[in-house]
């Protein structure tokens, strides 16, 4: 038991220099990627980022359908240290790389197929005749990836993110400077593709010569499969679900709309998105692993844990949401070029659907308590909202009843995730609704930067 004061303090200091590292490193790898977009925009057409959009979707698709959840198994497991454990995780990872790659391929020659034999819509992303070598590609990234030392694991479980961190930016820097060194002599889509790969090989080599802990070797011990397996069965359907909730939206628009506009929803898609991506990289990195170990330690205090965390996540996301709702528009037209422009109004109806990422915590903090079948619920629930509305709202609407029922997918999940949270004691009304004015101040200061770019 973590009882003595010194050992809390320990695990405070922990947080604080990991959600600090964490923050850090999201903010600098977002203004690589944003900064990286910016001059890509300029310099390719809106096409290829449509393309890019659905090669990226199959791969992270591939990746989810075969989540084992080898990561949360090394931070929530007692054994998550112990060299035999981390070693098969590896080896287990290492095969599941090598099969993502062969599906890849797999999937690359039925999209050849399926665009040459007509059963694919002409005006699609589908029938793009890039696509399907673009897949083939940039599934080498699964391969690669699949090596990567368990020491990032590792990292994770002890919230030691400094290197992690530097390891992170420094592959986002070698991506960029790929795609640059790429575009300069020729402007087509394989720059991107090309600083995909060059991220990952990065990434892999560094977390095996620059991280401390286990040094991965085959290793093959059933006890630890076992283990491994019995936990991830529902991570692995989660993870399902998951695709299909955090992609639905393009992989259904994929196929109602041209690859000019897909293009045009990703750019706001991105930049929605960095917030829930912020946050949940806050949540994986540094909060899961620190309820992990309250809620093994000290069980009782992990629905105040929660909330301390609530309070920074919320507020923060909540003002964000305000001033996107009101000046996403402004934003796209400071950003971006006038082919652009169909993306502000998009982004101010994403922006809608903010408020509910701050109950992901809640979902992580199920997890935490050994429940990974109660968050493959609540993802569930949000799977079935999101097919059934985004056909229905394009029907209907056009695009723009697609993006109202994207933003209802999001919100749906949120009364599954508060049903549980009052299950297991772990909801507190008073603190859900304290933070809630955070919005409106955010869309006050929306208001007045719009009227002072005079937009």
């Amino acid at each position: 038991m973590l009882n003595a004061p010194s050992e809390r303090l320990s695990l405070k200091r922990r947080v604080v220099g990991a959600g600090a590292w964490s923050m850090a490193g999201f903010a600098l790898n977002y203004m690589i990627r944003l900064g990286s977009s910016l001059l890509m925009t300029r310099l390719l057409v809106p096409e290829m980022f449509g393309v890019m959009a659905i090669a990226m979707m199959v791969m992270t698709g591939l990746a989810m359908f075969s989540d084992l959840g080898l990561r949360p198994s090394i931070i929530q497991n007692p054994r998550g240290s112990d060299p035999s454990f981390l070693n098969t995780a590896w080896a287990i990872q290492i095969m599941r790389g090598l099969l993502l790659w062969l599906l890849a391929i797999f999937i690359s020659i039925l999209i050849f197929a399926a665009s040459h034999l007509g059963l694919t819509p002409k005006t699609s992303v589908y029938s793009d005749p890039y696509l399907p070598y673009v897949i083939a590609v940039i599934s080498v990234s699964a391969a690669i990836g699949g090596f990567q030392s368990t020491k990032f694991s590792e990292a994770g479980r002890h919230l030691a993110l400094g290197r992690i961190t530097l390891i992170q930016i420094m592959a986002q820097i070698a991506g960029l400077l790929c795609m640059i060194g790429w575009v300069l002599i020729d402007r087509s889509i394989w720059c991107l593709v090309a600083g995909g790969i060059c991220s990952s090989v990065m990434t892999t080599l560094l977390s095996h010569v620059w991280l401390p802990g286990v040094a991965n070797r085959w290793h093959w011990d059933h006890s630890a499969v076992y283990e491994i397996l019995h936990f991830g069965k529902w991570i692995f359907l989660s993870s399902i679900l998951g695709f299909f909730a955090g992609n639905a939206d393009r992989m259904l628009l994929g196929g109602f709309v041209d690859s000019a506009t897909l293009g045009i929803y990703s750019i706001a898609f991105t930049i929605f998105s960095a917030i829930a991506q912020i946050l949940g990289k806050f949540f994986s990195d540094v909060s899961f692993a620190a309820l992990s170990e309250v809620a093994r330690e000290r069980s009782a205090q992990l629905k105040q844990s929660l909330y301390r965390f609530h309070i920074v996540t919320a507020s923060f996301t909540y003002f964000c949401a305000g001033v996107l709702f009101i000046s996403g528009n402004t934003f796209i037209s400071l950003l971006y070029d006038r082919r652009y422009a169909q993306a502000g109004w998009m982004l101010e109806v994403l922006a809608v659907a903010l408020p509910s990422v701050p109950f992901n915590l809640a979902q992580f903090s199920l997890l935490a308590r050994g429940l990974p079948k109660m968050y493959t619920n609540v993802i569930a629930v949000r799977v079935v909202v999101t097919i059934v509305l985004i056909p229905l709202g394009f029907h209907l609407f056009g695009i723009t009843g697609a993006l109202w029922a994207i933003v209802a997918s999001q919100l749906s999940s949120v009364p599954t995730t508060i049903y549980y949270q009052l299950k297991y004691d772990l909801f507190d009304l008073s603190k859900e609704l304290l933070l809630l004015p955070t919005l409106f101040v955010g869309m006050v200061l929306g208001k007045g930067f719009n009227l002072a770019i005079g937009h």
